[in-house]
């Protein structure tokens, strides 16, 4: 993949994993991280870690010629976008507004933004597909539809192409283990099954049993972080025809007594909960 990238929440988890994609595929990349929840050692050598914030995203892209912008940076805690729901749509719709209209001045051709299937809130049928009602289910949502919007008024405007990518559940880690997932708090549901099952923390708390589903507990559609950060890659590659939005899922659920038993049967011993 020939050009320069800038990928703002590089050193993140699903970043991270992105960048590799894109250094193997033979893209120079830059990354742009407050590391403020990223990680320096995530950046793979020889790759230029820029440590600011989304703001400083102009100064960056007014150097030289970029194929693209990839955009990770965000806070993505749904429940805090809850308790804080301002802080959300100032630092991610704001932040997100004024890197697109970077992109714009500076003549940046492809802007790939890692969204959410938040997006969706309950959706009214599964699977979700591009088409369902939009009904955000958080203030987190709702910042990054804002930015969907805009990214869809500037396309539509003015030279750039984009592509919104709806995640549903990121998990895993690299498979050959130079990169993996580090959260400070631990929010996601197996790296803290892991860690009860190991002692590590206390017992697993289930937040709910009484869901209209099998076995009474939440269900969620998990994607590998590796192929999350392989449809970015294809993203940037469709974005030569046009722009385009895409969830980003396996297609099926599981529960959390699912993923619970699926941890104890690959460590060998039970998680307690």
């Amino acid at each position: 993949m020939e050009g320069r990238f800038l990928v703002t929440g590089g050193a993140g988890f699903v970043g991270s994993h992105c960048v590799l994609k894109l250094i193997e595929a033979g893209a120079q990349v830059v990354v742009l991280d407050n590391l403020r929840q990223g990680h320096r050692q995530a950046i793979p050598d020889g790759v230029t870690l820029i440590e600011a914030d989304v703001a400083e995203a102009d100064q960056v892209l007014s150097k030289g010629k970029w194929a693209g912008v990839l955009h990770f940076a965000a806070l993505s805690l749904v429940g805090e976008s809850m308790r804080d729901p301002m802080r959300y749509m100032i630092e991610n719709a704001g932040q997100g507004y004024r890197l697109i209209d970077a992109c714009v001045r500076h003549g940046v051709p492809k802007f790939v933004l890692s969204s959410t299937a938040n997006l969706f809130g309950t959706p009214d049928q599964v699977p979700i597909t591009e088409g369902a009602r939009i009904a955000p289910g958080s203030p987190y949502g709702e910042s990054k539809l804002a930015i969907e919007k805009a990214l869809q008024w500037a396309g539509e405007l003015h030279d750039i192409r984009f592509a919104c990518l709806r995640y549903f559940n990121a998990a895993g880690a690299d498979p050959e283990g130079r990169i993996g997932e580090h959260h400070d708090p631990e929010t996601h549901l197996i790296p803290l099954a892991i860690d009860a099952a190991l002692g590590r923390r206390p017992p697993l708390v289930v937040f709910g049993t009484d869901y209209p589903t099998p076995d009474g507990t939440a269900v969620r559609d998990y994607i590998h972080v590796n192929d999350l950060a392989e449809a970015h890659l294809l993203a940037l590659h469709q974005l030569d025809r046009g722009s385009v939005i895409y969830n980003l899922g396996c297609g099926a659920g599981y529960s959390v007594k699912q993923v619970i038993a699926s941890v104890e049967r690959v460590l060998g011993r039970k998680v307690p909960h």
